[in-house]
């Protein structure tokens, strides 16, 4: 089937505001090329459970490929228009399952030598499309927050070495109430604005009493769907002929019920289970989870707040230890996981900095319970350190 012949109940499977998006426009996805289309109903198909600044993403693409005419259209997708697919890539049910068609393109580009030609029609009309839709500028400036070192006594290596040079450097932080006065910060930010999703706290242990205003999920507290998951991925595994690829789309197919994971936010229901089934080690490791947490919630919500707090991951293992559901309680290493969040830090700030707005963002990192602390903002000195008496509540008035 090519995307000329698309009719109205063909989208009868998908979710109801996801089903409206589409057929208001299918007038234009008619006129799309195969290779081009499903890119777009990939997203389009989960409209329902993205989040605001996904589903504005998403509609302006749409309306700036309507309000094109044909021969702009043209001009845009001829990239695209010069892939050819082949007779089983045009006979798969392209419409409701586009992830599956579009992991398949990518093959079928590979071995027909076309990824070059793909990846610069891509990226052409990226750079159009960010040309015509420039990105939304946050009304307040961004603020990140990165808590390390959860359950470590003492370290006498430096940290913050990759982000010192951004900012300033305070070596005598009082430690006393520091988270506290980090969340009672990124819940005055949450109070000040209706916008759901745009202040959030991730917390790769147990999460601590916080304001409702804000978005919260922790590795903790999704310990049952973690569970599921290694249960499900034993199983699998054990099946004759179940590769790493027959698994990942396996996984990415489960939904918050097969897991167990059913709040009253479908969306971020949505979004976590996404995190645990996508993501490289997240379900063993709570490093890797509130790493992936922090650059998905950054990528898809782009927030105006995010706190991000690690805590201790367990050991390595063998994997097929690692994956076992069950057994005995794992063994905790404070230490390696304290390294792996100094430079988790680091990525934080990083994919902060990709955003719209990043000239006018801040970022803090604190070593938690201990007196060393990182400052990076545009009133900031860069490079600098400080070795005066400070608390968290001085270092926050440096970025609000």
């Amino acid at each position: 089937m090519q995307p000329g012949d698309l009719k109205p109940e063909q989208f009868n499977a998908y979710p109801p505001q996801a089903k409206g998006l589409v057929t208001a426009n299918l007038a234009v996805f008619r006129e799309l090329p195969l290779s081009f289309l499903p890119g777009v109903l990939r997203e389009a198909i989960d409209y329902d459970y993205k989040f605001p600044a996904e589903r504005r993403a998403l509609e302006q693409e749409i309306a700036n490929l309507a309000k094109l005419s044909p021969s702009e259209r043209s001009q845009w997708l001829q990239g695209f228009a010069k892939i050819s697919t082949s007779s089983k890539l045009e006979h798969l049910d392209w419409v409701n399952s586009p992830a599956q068609f579009v992991e398949q393109l990518s093959a079928h580009l590979w071995t027909t030598h076309q990824l070059d030609a793909f990846r610069i029609a891509a990226t052409d009309y990226a750079d159009r499309l960010h040309a015509a839709v420039p990105p939304q500028v946050p009304k307040v400036p961004r603020l990140g927050i990165a808590v390390i070192g959860q359950g470590v006594d003492s370290y006498d290596k430096p940290l913050f070495r990759k982000l010192r040079p951004h900012g300033a450097y305070f070596s005598r932080v009082t430690p006393e109430n520091g988270l506290r006065a980090l969340l009672d910060a990124t819940a005055a930010r949450a109070k000040e604005t209706t916008t759901q999703y745009s202040h959030w706290y991730i917390d790769g242990g147990n999460p601590i009493e916080h304001d409702a205003a804000i978005t919260s999920i922790a590795y903790g507290s999704l310990e049952p769907a973690r569970t599921a998951i290694l249960r499900n991925m034993h199983s699998e595994i054990e099946r004759p002929g179940m590769g790493p690829e027959m698994l990942r789309t396996l996984m990415a197919g489960w939904r918050p019920e097969d897991l167990g994971v059913k709040s009253t936010d479908p969306v971020l229901d949505r979004f976590q289970v996404r995190l645990l089934t996508e993501g490289s080690g997240t379900q063993i490791f709570s490093t890797s989870f509130t790493q992936w947490a922090a650059r998905e919630a950054l990528r898809r919500a782009e927030p105006a707040t995010l706190l991000v707090r690690f805590a201790p991951r367990q050991r390595l293992k063998p994997m097929n230890e690692l994956i076992s559901p069950g057994g005995e309680r794992p063994e905790l290493d404070p230490f390696g996981s304290l390294v792996d969040a100094d430079m988790g830090a680091y990525y934080n700030w990083l994919n902060q900095q990709r955003l719209p707005g990043a000239d006018k963002s801040a970022f803090l990192a604190w070593f938690e319970g201990h007196n060393a602390a990182v400052v990076i903002g545009p009133s900031v000195p860069r490079g600098t350190e400080s070795n005066a008496p400070t608390d968290m509540k001085q270092l926050l008035s440096w970025v609000l």
